[in-house]
């Protein structure tokens, strides 16, 4: 049958139909190809490549062979996607290559590797209680990537003199730094564009004087006066950055999120060859919550800052988005969890510019000494009134003084002291 009389047409597919003796077709849905799965053999030696963070590329650990991965820099022009269904529907699945999926049963982390590597330790919490597995293929793919920059030397030097930065911490904790299993891991995050348009009215309120007489006397005195006034905000939220994690400390992820996503490249599934990658955990549509809930807070700040005053009640506001669009990236970090004092301690690199969040060892030694030194003048000008009120001398009231001021200056740095050192080691 020649094409123009074949029925159903080319790229069409039988519907179900509500009438019988009817029958219906639709165009068939599009299906797009999964990428081939890659296994990253040296050309040379036929050996497994992996990616060395130190050289930026595929390295052969065996015979020396070196290949710059075939991903383009698209920087803040990479694309970004609609929230639509069929954007969703048609968005590429899997990792590009064959992976093993390490699942930690004291953490709950998923965390992906090549099929090549054996570890059994979880890079979250440093626990051997994980299951390997076939890592699913199903979960969105990422588009593209930020490489690594910092190399593995560079991650033990900066952290070994950022353990020791601090006169509250031991000594001897650089060589902490090069005990420690610095294990380098891409991880998942969402990026959100949005366009918002706000309205706002509200009472203001403004103060006003006056006077008034009592008793033969004239008094000043102040009063509200409340306005209404009204205004509009017009943003634009570029880039908002959102964890697809939740396995991290996000207090510590907040430290380090300082990402330029100048230095976004497009996804190539050699980037992860010999690497670990973690999958996301938190979902398109939960990451996208967070950013409205962020971005309609920080639209009805900007609305308040509009009005002539601080004192303000009966706020209302309207808000639109416009504009919405989303990317899935990877991220590269360093993870190590070192051990001090039979105590676990985890510390986070930034893999591009090598900012540092992490729990460091505090000796209360040195922070109750610290304390001591704060609190001694007030001591001293405590004890030295003490001596004055004895001797009856008309300077007693003014040491006194000084001494309480200086007490509570002395205290005040005490507590800043103990509340910098438990931040430190609870972080």
């Amino acid at each position: 049958m020649s094409p123009e009389f074949q029925f159903p047409p080319p790229g069409f597919i039988r519907a179900e139909s509500a009438v019988p003796g009817i029958e219906l077709y639709q165009p068939a849905p599009q299906v797009e190809a999964h990428q081939t799965i890659v296994d990253f053999r040296c050309p040379q030696c036929n050996g497994v490549t992996a990616y060395c963070t130190d050289e930026g590329a595929l390295t052969c650990t065996y015979c020396g062979y070196h290949e710059e991965p075939q991903a383009e820099r698209v920087g803040r022009g990479a694309e970004q996607f609609e929230f639509t269904v069929e954007t969703v529907r048609r968005a590429s699945t899997g990792w590009g290559e064959a992976r093993k999926e390490l699942v930690c049963h004291s953490c709950g982390a998923h965390t992906t590797l090549s099929m090549s590597m054996l570890t059994h330790t979880c890079p979250f919490c440093a626990s051997n209680q994980v299951v390997q597995m076939q890592a699913p293929q199903d979960a969105l793919r990422p588009r593209f990537l930020i490489p690594f920059s910092v190399t593995l030397d560079q991650c033990r030097e900066k952290v070994g003199g950022w353990l020791e930065s601090s006169w509250m911490t031991p000594g001897g904790l650089r060589s902490l730094a090069r005990a420690a299993e610095f294990t380098p891991i891409y991880i998942p995050a969402w990026t959100f564009d949005a366009h918002s348009r706000a309205s706002w009215r509200a009472e203001v309120g403004h103060t006003q004087r006056y006077t008034v007489r009592v008793n033969g006397r004239t008094q000043t005195r102040t009063r509200t006066v409340w306005r209404w006034e009204s205004g509009h905000v017009d943003q634009f939220f570029d880039d908002m950055l959102i964890p697809g994690t939740s396995k991290l400390s996000q207090f510590l992820l907040g430290q380090i999120k300082q990402f330029d996503l100048n230095g976004l490249a497009t996804y190539d599934a050699s980037f992860l060859a010999g690497l670990q990658a973690q999958a996301y955990d938190v979902k398109l549509e939960d990451a996208w919550a967070q950013a409205r809930h962020d971005m309609r807070e920080a639209t009805r700040l900007a609305c308040r800052s509009q009005a002539s005053t601080g004192q303000i009640r009966n706020f209302s506001m309207s808000l639109d988005f416009s504009e919405e669009s989303w990317r899935y990236i990877l991220l590269p970090i360093y993870l190590a969890v070192y051990r001090y004092h039979a105590r676990s301690m985890q510390v986070m690199v930034n893999g591009q510019n090598g900012q540092i969040a992490g729990q460091r060892p505090v000796s209360w030694g040195k922070v109750a000494l610290g304390g001591l030194l704060a609190l001694s003048p007030g001591l001293a000008l405590a004890f030295l009134t003490l001596i004055l009120l004895l001797v009856g001398t008309d300077l007693a009231t003014l040491s006194l003084f000084a001494a309480l001021v200086a007490l509570v200056v002395g205290a005040g740095v005490t507590g800043y002291f103990v509340w910098t050192a438990w931040n430190m080691d609870k972080a």
